[in-house]
């Protein structure tokens, strides 16, 4: 299963998409297949989006471990100089990716990724799996944030 993580940030003043970049790059990998993809809000220049893919692991604890990386990395190169105190964070899995380039009439089809039918009861339990990681690094993070 896919998870995808948007998370929308705001530069403060005076501060650039490169400094942001330096800041944020990641110096771990998550030693799982995952796409990063940066934008810049058309409409507000200031507001970096980013969009992350990341294959999950099928057991709670792998995915937490995976999400440790992230919590480490963010510890480790806050972006605190950089970036406004509030963030907004959307978390999901991956249910269906469809294509649309056709040109002309195009039929329905039901959910699919990489060319596969999704099992949608699948997806929701893995959707419960990465909840409770969420939740479990986000309080480990708080955890530490405290006490520096």
């Amino acid at each position: 299963m896919m998870s995808v993580a948007i998370v929308k940030r705001r530069l403060k003043e005076g501060k650039t998409y490169e400094d942001f970049r330096k800041a944020w790059y990641h110096n771990v990998g998550f030693g799982t297949k995952n796409k990063m993809y940066s934008l810049i809000n058309a409409f507000d220049e200031r507001e970096i989006i980013v969009i992350g893919f990341t294959e999950l692991p099928t057991e709670t604890e792998d995915i937490l471990e995976g999400l440790r990386v992230d919590v480490k990395e963010r510890l480790d190169n806050p972006l605190d100089d950089v970036i406004e105190p509030e963030i907004e964070r959307d978390f999901g899995i991956l249910i269906s990716e469809d294509d649309f380039s056709a040109e002309g009439a195009i039929e329905y089809k039901n959910p699919t990724i990489d060319g596969r039918e999704v099992d949608v009861q699948e997806v929701f339990n893995g959707l419960i799996a990465w909840k409770k990681g969420l939740e479990q690094a986000s309080a480990e993070r708080d955890a530490v944030k405290k006490t520096k």
